[in-house]
């Protein structure tokens, strides 16, 4: 397997699970992050925007991709092209030259009322994958619930309502909230079980908490 984002907020709590499921584990990072890799995990040193890292991708591999822009905001719309868009098109070639059997990738919900810099991006990110022709799954939450992102949980009660209004429980549903169990807990099934073609993993599919 090879991961980008290794030390990123889901990455390095996936990658300790993928370990101790038996997956053998590289990940991209750079010298001052090694020593946050888990131990057991191969690092390759390298950047995920510039590149370089190609070779080292296991030809037949399962590849997860979570690199992004920390706490995305409508400031940091420049940002989101030249790191998430840059390092999706980085991995997606190196993917490509490796023949990976799977590609995983962390989108977002759309379309969406707000971040439209954000959802634009992951939408051509999405584009990109699509064209590469890889087997890919793609997670397209919109809030992510976990330490340091908790505040969201004030909606909670305006989202039972929205959900359960027949006008606007499709918008509720598409743009509800997940935690960061569910996300780790689906991204793990994404792993465990490669996609044929690509496949879309939305908001309620990431609630129902696939089993790992």
């Amino acid at each position: 397997m090879f991961l980008t984002g290794g030390t990123g907020y889901m990455g390095s709590r996936l990658g300790p699970m993928l370990l101790a499921r038996g997956y053998k584990l590289k990940a991209l990072t750079r010298i001052p992050s090694v020593a946050r890799l888990p131990v057991g995990c191969h690092p390759v040193i390298g950047d995920a925007v510039s590149g370089g890292y190609e070779s080292h991708v296991p030809e037949g591999c399962t590849f997860v991709h979570l690199v992004g822009v920390s706490h995305p905001s409508p400031a940091k719309a420049a940002q989101f092209k030249t790191v998430d868009l840059a390092a999706l098109r980085v991995a997606v070639a190196a993917a490509v030259a490796a023949e990976v059997r799977h590609f995983v990738f962390v989108s977002v919900a759309h379309p969406a009322p707000a971040m439209k810099a954000y959802v634009a991006v992951r939408q051509e990110c999405e584009q990109i994958i699509a064209i590469s022709g890889l087997n890919a799954t793609i997670l397209r939450p919109w809030y992510v619930l976990g330490p340091g992102h908790r505040w969201p949980y004030a909606l909670a009660p305006i989202y039972w309502l929205m959900e359960r209004i027949p006008s606007t429980r499709a918008t509720a549903l598409r743009l509800g909230l997940v935690t960061l169990d569910q996300m780790l807990s689906t991204l793990s099934y994404a792993v465990d079980n490669p996609a044929s073609g690509t496949r879309i993993l939305d908001v309620p599919a990431i609630r129902r908490q696939l089993v790992v």
